[in-house]
């Protein structure tokens, strides 16, 4: 089974790219969603991260907007956060992974926003970045509902720079060309790993 990496700065359009590889038969696991597993209501991090900053708790789950603004203006809590969360959300991405691995799936794919930055690509055999023009990206984000240019910048100053990510990427899927273009692009990279698995095998 090939595993592949996907990852992109915010706004680059992930979560759609990962929508179209699921389309294609690819299993996929979204690293956000399952941190919103985790703190929900009965989670395995409400306990850990309600330890940590009980001011984010409400009703027996993790506010996220609370605890973003906490660790947003706070370094040592951001670390002391992702230190409790991701070996959680990577607990979950290993039971994925194996479980594909066992239903006999040729391609899985892990959706993760820092997986460069935390040196996630040791885990993967390829890896996919999103990419689209700055002002592409600027625009989306700044069109979200709560978004400010504050807290733009404060996630930017949390990510890796686009253009290293594309640097260190094995494809790259832009999404400022159209949901056209970005599907050909997915439907591509399938092709290119089929390809090379059919090589290796004869």
């Amino acid at each position: 089974m090939i595993t592949l990496g996907l990852t992109g700065s915010i706004g680059m359009g992930k979560s759609t790219t990962a929508a179209m590889f699921a389309r294609h038969g690819v299993a996929v696991h979204d690293a956000d969603r399952a941190v919103h597993r985790l703190y929900n209501q009965g989670g395995a991090a409400v306990g850990p991260v309600g330890a940590l900053f009980p001011d984010a708790v409400a009703e027996g789950a993790i506010d996220r907007v609370a605890l973003a603004a906490i660790v947003q203006r706070d370094r040592a809590a951001l670390a002391a956060l992702e230190a409790t969360v991701h070996p959680l959300v990577r607990e979950e991405e290993t039971r994925f992974l194996a479980a594909a691995r066992a239903a006999g799936r040729r391609v899985a794919l892990v959706d993760v926003p820092l997986l460069l930055e935390t040196g996630g690509e040791q885990r993967v055999d390829m890896v996919v970045v999103v990419t689209a023009a700055p002002e592409i990206q600027r625009a989306r984000v700044l069109a979200r509902p709560g978004m400010t240019e504050e807290r733009f910048a404060a996630i930017l100053n949390r990510q890796m720079a686009d253009q290293e990510k594309r640097r260190r990427a094995h494809f790259i899927v832009d999404t400022g060309h159209g949901l056209a273009a970005a599907e050909r692009a997915v439907a591509d990279i399938l092709t290119a790993l089929a390809a090379a698995a059919a090589g290796r095998a004869g």
